[in-house]
């Protein structure tokens, strides 16, 4: 039995995320896997490459023979080099810590001055209530009074 170790397609229109997958050589393109040992996601930045050494290192001594894609995926995580006898040193970068997007808000806000900026829309003018401006506070009454009178 042949077997290969190659990308298998996920994810969403322009947002590309592959499993990375040991499968029957026979098999069709998105046939079934004989197993899952890693996930590649190119869009984000900077590209996540997640192998399960371990296992990668077992289909690779049984025969697998990986894509060109997954050959070079292997070379960066230095999984190729660990099964050739190498040291096998990773040249992939570690992922960055994402920040917390409510603390940055909440510190944002905190520094934020309490008036809005001239022509800033306020939380009234969404909810669609009229703006409480001195102009339009004394039009009304003088409007109510006039239809009143008719």
């Amino acid at each position: 039995m042949a077997v290969k170790i190659r990308l298998k397609r996920m994810g969403k229109i322009r947002n590309a995320q592959y499993r990375i997958v040991v499968i029957d050589s026979r098999a069709k393109r998105d046939g079934r896997a004989i197993e899952e040992i890693g996930i590649y996601q190119p869009k984000s930045e900077p590209s996540v490459i997640q192998i399960n050494s371990e296992r990668a290192q077992y289909w690779l001594g049984v025969g697998a023979q990986p894509s060109e894609t997954v050959e070079k995926l292997l070379k960066l995580t230095g999984d190729r080099d660990t099964f050739a006898g190498g040291k096998g040193e990773s040249t992939v970068a570690a992922q960055p810590e994402k920040a917390d997007k409510l603390a940055a808000f909440n510190k944002a806000l905190a520094e934020a001055d309490d008036e809005p900026a001239s022509g800033a829309i306020t939380s009234r003018r969404k909810k669609g209530e009229a703006p409480a401006d001195e102009a339009e506070v004394e039009a009304a009454p003088a409007e109510d009074a006039a239809s009143d009178e008719a």
